[in-house]
């Protein structure tokens, strides 16, 4: 009797792995109200087939029916002037664990856009994310398979910002404007974005005036700003722009909160971003890796091509040594488990 119960129980994982295995990554998008676009990844049963996006070669299947998962949606919000292939290697692991994985298009700071960085997009991306919360789940394929009283929120970069906001942060654009009347040299490429660089010569006292001059006509607001959305159970940022944030907002978390270390990032040095919201939230939130020989771009997988010599690859370019093949599939398994655990009826 025991022998015959076991078989059956072997043959009915057996049977459920086979399933498992069977699950590939799908992708749609869906319209949002000002124009752009969400991407959804999604789990299906249908083959995939080589898909060409720019200069990424990806796979998955085109708007093919959706397989039940987990039940959970996860939003990305991509970095300043991003896209979301970068993404699509975490997405794939979120969606091999059953996740729905949706990447809002944020207006005015994406890739086909990239008129209004900084401030101006931080003030509607978190209202962005519960947008496509609510599209994601308005629609006929997904609703059936989603419950979104539990749903995490995954950022990099300006992300990261959106991330944090999310976590129960505020920030102002004056507190923008005074960490960079602060730290200009320090921490040039936060107050500029990727327009130049520090060059060690004449021109820089320029580039220092003239930024200053504009980042005190544009940010004065000391309003703080902040977006509740009850939705959203757990959060990571990673590499985040942080450094206008009231770190005692942060101390305690209004949700788990998960940070990403790049300790060679140059694009925002974490001594400005992410160690001062480190410091405000320990032990109440949880730092799920360190790269120690990580920098910003670590955050994109896969990695764009990055013109010789441009200010990209200098804000972005793996350092030596840093094993992007080994480090970034460990990862992105680190995060599906953190939203596994506080997503996931147990």
């Amino acid at each position: 009797m025991m022998r015959t119960l076991t078989a059956i129980v072997l043959a009915g994982l057996g049977a459920a792995s086979s399933h498992a295995e069977r699950l590939g990554m799908a992708m749609t998008q869906l319209p949002q109200g000002d124009g752009g676009s969400i991407t959804v990844f999604y789990p299906t049963r249908a083959a995939e087939s080589a898909a060409s996006v720019g200069p990424f070669r990806l796979s998955w299947a085109g708007d093919a029916a959706p397989a039940k998962g987990n039940g959970r949606l996860v939003v990305v919000s991509h970095g300043s002037g991003g896209a979301p292939w970068v993404h699509a290697d975490l997405a794939r692991t979120l969606v091999g664990r059953g996740f729905v994985v949706a990447l809002p298009q944020h207006a005015g700071d994406n890739a086909r856009d990239p008129s209004t960085p900084g401030p101006e997009s931080w003030v509607k991306r978190p209202r962005e994310v519960s947008g496509a919360i609510d599209r994601v789940g308005a629609d006929p394929r997904f609703a059936p398979l989603l419950a979104l009283d539990a749903v995490g929120v995954f950022g990099g970069s300006a992300g990261g910002h959106t991330a944090l906001t999310l976590a129960g942060g505020e920030w102002s654009p004056a507190r923008f404007r005074d960490h960079c009347m602060r730290h200009m040299e320090d921490d040039f490429s936060s107050c500029v974005g990727f327009t130049t660089l520090l060059g060690g010569d004449w021109l820089d006292g320029v580039k220092r005036w003239l930024a200053r001059r504009v980042i005190a006509w544009r940010f004065s607001d000391d309003t703080p700003q902040r977006h509740v959305d009850a939705r959203v159970k757990a959060v990571i940022a990673m590499v985040p722009f942080a450094a206008d944030f009231d770190p005692s907002t942060l101390a305690s978390p209004k949700v788990p909160l998960g940070l990403v270390i790049a300790d060679k990032d140059v694009n925002q040095v974490p001594a400005f971003h992410v160690e001062r919201i480190r410091q405000a939230c320990e032990p109440r939130c949880e730092v799920m890796m360190r790269l120690a020989d990580g920098s910003h771009g670590a955050m994109l997988s896969p990695l764009p091509p990055l013109e010789k010599g441009s200010i990209a690859e200098h804000l972005l370019a793996d350092p030596p040594g840093f094993d992007r093949a080994g480090t970034l599939p460990l990862l992105n398994g680190r995060i599906a488990d953190f939203f596994e655990k506080l997503l996931l009826p147990h």
